[in-house]
């Protein structure tokens, strides 16, 4: 199947290497395609790793097993199937995780819990050892290759490469940080949806780097959403290797906290919305800002609610200022709302205020806002402080042919 490249798609950029990590890739052919399908991530001894996980009831082993070895704090290598989610398997599919960890702790010297591994494409077929074993043994033998590389051979439906950098000062050190991300369909946050990874030569306690990924995440890969579907994969890794020459930080008290946890929350926020931007047959990139709700976690609910719409979706890929969809979508989210105090508005145009129709709406200009591919939809609720931002995409036919088409 020949995807077309995303109109919202975005170059891949420059990236920083870093310090303690290198990249290879391998062709383990887990379907029938002319290109690098695992990436092997090596991490020097010492690196700290942070996660957060799907919460999906059919969870992959992968996921499983891959909560245990977080919560360890420490990693030496990282493993990515493009192809095979290796998902609702059973004891083969564990096994197959198993003997990738197994293989390559060995060439490593370390110990398996200290590997991990992801995988993402068809559900419900065991990942080939056999075929594991061989990409394996390709990919650490192989020669280093940059993060485009990488990133590209961890895509499945994707249409381009996703990757973002980001820096920061701690203490008197500038710190790299880089990150590579796929996702395109089955996007809907139940933490984090996609495989996203993120790494550092920062010095960070395990523990630290845990609560600020915990909480950009909550921000960004919890704030997006494609199509309302939750993987059975869905995971977010954060690795820091320490290379870098300050002290270590092990909480907001330590020097450089503050910038190191923001520059970390602006790269979650920008690989999220590069997820958003491949959504399958997306032509429209939508923000929905929720203000007045009683509480953010309110407000970023019926921000999805209405970002999860067809009703409201397709419109904007029609290219209609349907503000009652919105209505609709607001009033079933099942959070404190108040009809005569909803508030509506269109690239900053306001359709409705307080209940009621605007009097002197102009629907011109929101007409040609929504030709645009960058759409701004704000909804007022008049209940509270809460706020939360939301992205998504339309809906459209390409969503229909990618999905009918994705086992051929």
């Amino acid at each position: 199947m020949e995807l077309t490249r995303s109109p919202l798609a975005r170059p891949f950029p420059e990236m920083p290497e870093i310090s303690g990590v290198t990249l290879r890739v391998s062709r383990a052919q887990y379907k029938d395609w002319d290109r690098a399908d695992l990436t092997f991530i090596e991490l020097d001894e010492g690196t700290a790793v942070a996660g957060v996980f799907t919460q999906s009831a059919c969870a992959s082993s992968e996921v499983e097993l891959g909560r245990e070895q977080v919560a360890t704090g420490t990693a030496r290598a990282l493993i990515v199937n493009a192809g095979n989610s290796n998902a609702f398997t059973g004891y083969r599919g564990r096994e197959a995780v198993e003997a990738i960890q197994a293989q390559v702790s060995e060439a490593l010297g370390c110990e398996p819990g200290d590997i991990l591994v992801s995988s993402t494409g068809v559900i419900g077929v065991p990942l080939p050892q056999d075929k594991a074993r061989e990409g394996v043994t390709a990919a650490v033998t192989a020669a280093p290759c940059g993060w485009e590389d990488a990133a590209l051979a961890i895509t499945t439906t994707d249409t381009f490469a996703k990757g973002v950098h980001n820096s920061a000062i701690v203490g008197e050190t500038r710190v790299a940080l880089a990150g590579i991300i796929k996702g395109s369909g089955m996007i809907a946050p139940d933490m984090a949806t996609m495989l996203g990874y993120m790494f550092t030569d920062a010095n960070i306690a395990p523990a630290f780097l845990q609560e600020l990924l915990t909480a950009a995440n909550l921000k960004s890969f919890s704030c997006i959403t494609v199509d309302g579907d939750t993987s059975t994969s869905d995971t977010v890794l954060a690795f820091a290797t320490g290379k870098a020459d300050h002290a270590q930080v092990t909480g907001w008290d330590s020097p450089g906290a503050y910038a190191f946890a923001a520059a970390l929350s602006d790269m979650c926020d920008q690989l999220a919305q590069l997820v958003v931007r491949d959504g399958e047959g997306a032509t429209k990139f939508i923000t929905i800002r929720v203000s007045g709700a009683v509480s953010d976690e309110s407000a970023r609910c019926v921000g999805l609610s209405i970002a999860n719409s067809p009703l409201v979706k397709t419109a904007i890929a029609g290219e209609d200022a349907n503000w009652g969809r919105v209505v609709m979508a607001v009033g079933k989210a099942g959070q404190p709302a108040d009809r005569d105090k909803l508030s509506i508005a269109f690239g900053g145009v306001w359709a409705a205020r307080d209940g009621l129709p605007v009097d002197d709406y102009d629907e011109a200009p929101v007409a040609e806002h929504l030709k645009g591919e960058e759409i701004d939809l704000a909804v007022e609720l008049g209940m509270g402080e809460g706020s939360a931002r939301v992205w998504t995409c339309d809906l459209t036919h390409g969503y229909i042919s990618i999905n009918a088409d994705y086992r051929s």
